[in-house]
């Protein structure tokens, strides 16, 4: 699929384009001068969020200043400038209702998730296919991908297809066992975080998706609160400074 970019701003040493891959809207923030074979960091976003979610915004933007990254983020379908199909409507509105009668989630999220990676997988592929193209972005580029929540349960079956992705951040996943046997199968670095006392997301489960995670070079960082406020710092892009080997940009500018 060919990429269309739609618009472009420029500030603060960060160039801000915004694209489509076929129908699958995304943003590509890039530096003004980005160097030969910086890496391209992919960005998730969460559950009922978008591409342009202030966190992920404000991660992307530091990757780009401090690490000298391209960073990407893609609309999941039926979130940002994407329709919900009538499915994915239901799916929501019984998460929603599960929650506010203090049920568990997991009737609606496993089939709900479990259908939002099956679509997105394909569409992230076509994505790094698409900005490896470019002129900018080197068809080698080593590449990373970070996310929470949903874009975990997104993130993870696309690192086991992707060999492209060399290293991950993941956490505050909804465990299934399709998230299970897909960690079962990873094999990259990864740093997994988890909320220490989320509601609706256990400490068990965490632990038992990071035991699942083949790498041989794992970290657990675990954090006080719910996945609903993730501390920015826990986001370490300098991870991926390590792990990609990129050393581009160095962490005084």
């Amino acid at each position: 699929m060919q990429l269309h970019f739609t618009a472009e701003t420029s500030s603060d040493g960060v160039v801000d384009r915004s694209f489509t891959v076929g129908d699958v809207p995304g943003v590509l923030w890039s530096p003004e001068s980005p160097a030969p074979g910086a890496p391209l960091l992919l960005m998730g976003h969460g559950g009922g969020l978008h591409k342009r979610a202030a966190g992920l915004v404000a991660r992307a933007r530091d990757a780009v200043v401090r690490d000298g990254f391209h960073v990407a983020a893609i609309d999941a379908p039926g979130h940002g400038d994407r329709p919900r199909s009538d499915q994915d409507q239901r799916w929501v509105d019984a998460m929603l209702q599960a929650r506010a009668d203090g049920e568990s989630l997991a009737p609606s999220i496993e089939p709900y998730n479990t259908s939002l990676a099956e679509r997105s997988v394909p569409e992230w592929r076509a994505t790094i296919d698409a900005l490896q193209s470019l002129p900018e972005i080197a068809e080698d580029a080593p590449v990373g991908y970070s996310g929470m929540t949903l874009a975990s349960a997104i993130g993870i079956p696309l690192a086991v297809a992707e060999p492209r992705i060399r290293a991950a951040i993941f956490g505050g996943v909804f465990v299934y066992d399709a998230v299970l046997q897909a960690a079962r199968n990873l094999t990259i670095p990864v740093e997994f975080l988890l909320p220490w006392d989320d509601a609706e997301i256990s400490r068990e489960s965490g632990l038992a998706v990071f035991d699942a995670f083949a790498s041989e070079e794992k970290t657990l960082i675990a954090f006080p609160g719910s996945h609903f406020r993730v501390p920015a710092e826990q986001f370490d892009t300098r991870f991926f400074a390590r792990k990609l080997g990129a050393g581009l940009v160095s962490a005084t500018g």
